[in-house]
């Protein structure tokens, strides 16, 4: 017996923990989502969708449970009132684009023919949910899925081993049949063996790098779709037009929020000569001004990181900086909770360069690096030069040069003069390392969808 363990990284003791299915027993269970699925996608899209926004509803029910329990399985300060915003808004927002996402293309319906591209479910969906915004990045696809017409089965990170289980729940109590939307829990090994025994029809995972890459493995000769979304070293790029105090407010915001543990966080940053000295003074205040400490209490505003070893990779980066030249300019007295363990202070780092690993690889944590760039040019080729690809952050008045400069970052999103926010009307989406497909947007319901042609000639 394989058993999955929650450890709290705010106390260190086991929060939570569930028996891993075997094999058969899993497949047992995606047995019935499939058995279930054709039944589900008969029903009228409006009902579909007004089962979904009920099972939101439902979720939102429990808020008071739910707070709680995401700071214990993860260390988010319940100050911030776990996700809720984000999945109302995008679970609204999918409700309100449904018809039109899949109403069918007709190209001709005369008296002769009738020529049309429908939008057809792809079956079981499988969604791989990771646990830094458990809810959140969950509902971009199960929502949109369900409303299709798949079935989905969930399985969460052992960090939020709870949060798939309350999940379904939920929608199951609002109505949603309980062999169309299933939480399973499932070991790494077995995982991947219910997805090379061609289970599921979409897999849509979030995750490492190297969680991507033994998902496709277990995914090769299956041709079923996958969506990837995984590691990330967002830039933010402050020009000499830049208004400043919004600018050091959002980008350190984006960079410290949720301990630096957000898949579309600022981890490095590129400021104009004219600007650095004034955005590093800043930049380093706010970053002061932070509580480390119990994310049970009020007055925290910086809780621990999820698990000792996710803070001991950033140490680890900090200390490789420092040791070829950065320095790091936050008083770390001011934290006299940094245990060394799964609390961390927060730092930002200058004299830093791409040869480091904090300005190269993925932190995941409570740190940035700040750079001074004389242009442009400069600015982009540092941008670019990154193994991944999710969002870049630019700063300045002039809306055609960020487009200018936009068209030319290998990313997913770009933003200008905002940071670390998920729009569900455009597809969220990267390149690179960061992965391939897109959710959200008209064409979230397109990659959980499949075209189907109809040519029908009309008796003559």
């Amino acid at each position: 017996m394989t058993v999955i363990r929650c450890i709290s990284p705010v106390d260190s003791s086991v929060y939570a923990e569930r028996e891993a299915l075997g094999f058969d027993a899993a497949k047992a269970l995606i047995g019935c989502a499939r058995k279930a699925q054709k039944a589900w996608a008969r029903r009228p899209l409006e009902e579909r969708v007004d089962l979904v926004m009920k099972g939101v509803a439902r979720l939102n029910e429990m808020a008071a449970e739910v707070i709680p329990e995401i700071t214990w399985q993860m260390g988010r300060p319940v100050r911030y009132g776990g996700e809720f915003r984000g999945f109302n808004e995008r679970s609204n927002y999918v409700a309100s684009i449904a018809a039109d996402s899949l109403t069918p293309y007709v190209v001709e319906e005369s008296a002769a023919f009738e020529r049309r591209i429908e939008r057809e479910p792809h079956g079981v969906v499988f969604v791989i949910a990771p646990w830094n915004y458990p809810y959140m990045t969950a509902i971009n696809t199960v929502a949109p899925a369900l409303m299709a017409g798949n079935t989905v089965v969930i399985k969460h990170a052992s960090q939020t081993l709870l949060v798939g289980e309350r999940m379904v729940r939920a929608f199951v109590e609002a109505g949603i049949p309980g062999d169309v939307f299933i939480n399973v829990f499932l070991d790494h090994d077995t995982t991947s063996a219910l997805i090379a025994d061609n289970n599921f029809n979409f897999i849509n995972f979030t995750g490492s790098v190297a969680g991507g890459r033994a998902i496709e493995r277990a995914a090769a000769g299956t041709f079923n779709g996958l969506g990837l979304e995984l590691g990330g070293k967002d830039p933010g790029y402050v020009m000499e037009d830049a208004n400043l105090d919004a600018a050091v407010d959002t980008l350190m915001d984006g960079a410290f929020f949720n301990s630096g543990q957000c898949c579309c966080g600022i981890e490095r940053i590129y400021v104009h000569e004219s600007l650095f000295n004034k955005f590093v003074e800043k930049s380093v205040a706010f970053a002061s001004a932070y509580k480390l400490g119990n994310p049970l209490e009020q007055e925290t505003t910086l809780g621990p990181m999820a698990n000792r070893r996710f803070a001991a990779t950033v140490r680890a980066q900090v200390s490789d900086a420092i040791a070829k030249g950065a320095k790091g300019l936050v008083d770390q007295s001011l934290f006299p909770a940094d245990d060394g363990g799964a609390y961390l202070a927060p730092q930002i780092l200058i004299n830093v360069d791409h040869s480091m690993s904090v300005m190269r690889e993925e932190s995941f944590g409570p740190v940035v690096g700040i750079m001074k760039v004389a242009n442009d040019a400069e600015a982009l080729e540092l941008m670019n030069d990154s193994p991944y690809g999710l969002t870049a952050s630019l700063w300045t008045q002039d809306t055609e040069r960020a487009a200018r400069i936009g068209r030319d970052i290998e990313t997913g999103t770009i933003f200008m003069n905002r940071a670390d926010y998920l729009d569900p009307a455009l597809c969220w989406t990267g390149c690179k390392e960061t992965g391939k497909g897109g959710s959200l947007s008209v064409l979230g319901f397109q990659n959980l969808t499949r075209p189907k042609s109809y040519h029908l000639k009309k008796a003559l």
